[in-house]
């Protein structure tokens, strides 16, 4: 669904911690002094693509979201879950599209109350580096942050931000870039490798999460160069994956195109362009690959090397709600093997995820 940007301010620098199994994060300054992981320890990550859990004046659940997530909530399988918050968790601001929004302008906000209902569902990460974290300026941004600070949930992807959590002992410094002056840009691929460099120096896994590309049911492939969409800069999406590996990267993955893209290994290391869209309660157009989706479920051991991973097939079912079930598997490989030839993750049928038998 295409958008047009409003003025927006930039997130300051984080670079808390927070650990598993409490609901109060544990904040903590980078210089403070953490153990070495232990030598066998791995961290299974599960990630997903937009979610927007409805929005006045398109619609809310009539339950208030209380069984939004609740036929795929099983499928979050991880020690970390990640999402794209394809929006904002607010009540307060004015919308970026003014009183009279444009048919390419669309402005979500969610009630605050619904971040329990990420939190219920087992997320603990929230990705803002994309084009509705502004929908409503700055008070609305602030609402966000502070409605998912008090389920105990981190945001990353403001400008400049690292935001750190520990688990099973290993620091994972997680880092979002998108297009927009609120959050770390993708474009500017220098100091993409500086900020991911400043993680790896912090964390013993460094995550990448981009919010790139070309919107449209058409834009499944990963080309080189750079994208654009209604005249906004979407990034090289193959130049700045391969960066930020290059950089300390260990894990990418990304939305943005609002349909999956394929997947490669890259120096050994895994880079999911797009996992499409996750959920839009009837805000999301639907069928085809619109309504195609997954989650990335991925383990790799503390020095970022890879274990095993795999993809679970979901779907959007209308009014715009997830599902299991879908054809995300074969899609997926057969893009990955379109677009990225000896360097394709091989996808099984059951949606085992392998690296090529020669690394890329």
């Amino acid at each position: 669904m295409g958008v047009l940007i409003g003025k927006g301010l930039g997130g300051t620098t984080n670079a808390s911690a927070d650990t598993a199994g409490g609901t109060t994060p544990t904040v903590t300054q980078p210089q403070q002094t953490v153990p070495n992981p232990p030598p066998k320890a791995t961290v299974s990550f599960a990630a997903v693509g937009d979610i927007v859990m409805g929005s006045p004046p398109f619609g809310l659940p009539a339950d208030g979201g209380a069984s939004f997530f609740g036929s795929v909530a099983s499928l979050f399988t991880g020690d970390l879950v990640m999402g794209n918050l394809e929006g904002t968790l607010s009540t307060g601001g004015g919308s970026k599209c003014g009183p009279s929004p444009g048919p390419n302008c669309f402005a979500f906000r969610t009630p605050p109350e619904y971040a329990k209902w990420l939190r219920q569902a087992g997320f603990r990460v929230m990705n803002v580096a994309n084009n509705h974290f502004d929908d409503f300026g700055e008070t609305g941004q602030q609402e966000t942050l502070q409605a998912l600070s008090a389920q105990g949930l981190k945001a990353s992807g403001r400008r400049g931000q690292v935001t750190v959590v520990v688990r099973n002992g290993v620091r994972i410094g997680i880092v979002g870039f998108s297009s927009y002056r609120w959050t770390s840009k993708l474009f500017d691929i220098p100091a993409a490798k500086r900020l991911v460099g400043e993680a790896a120096k912090r964390a013993d896994l460094v995550v990448v999460v981009i919010h790139a590309g070309a919107e449209g049911s058409d834009r499944t492939h990963v080309r080189p160069g750079t994208e654009t969409f209604l005249g906004e800069n979407r990034g090289d999406s193959l130049a700045l994956t391969h960066a930020v590996v290059d950089a300390g990267a260990d894990l990418v993955w990304g939305s943005g195109p609002h349909v999956m893209r394929g997947m490669e290994f890259y120096k050994g290391r895994l880079i999911a362009y797009s996992l499409g869209n996750f959920a839009g309660y009837k805000v999301f157009g639907l069928g085809g690959n619109l309504s195609t989706s997954g989650v990335l479920r991925v383990t790799l051991k503390a020095d970022g090397s890879y274990v095993t991973g795999s993809l679970a097939p979901t779907q959007i079912v209308s009014p715009g709600l997830p599902a299991p079930g879908g054809s995300a598997i074969s899609l997926v490989r057969d893009l990955s093997r379109a677009d990225f030839g000896s360097r394709a993750a091989r996808i099984a049928t059951d949606g085992t995820i392998s690296p090529p038998s020669s690394p890329g």
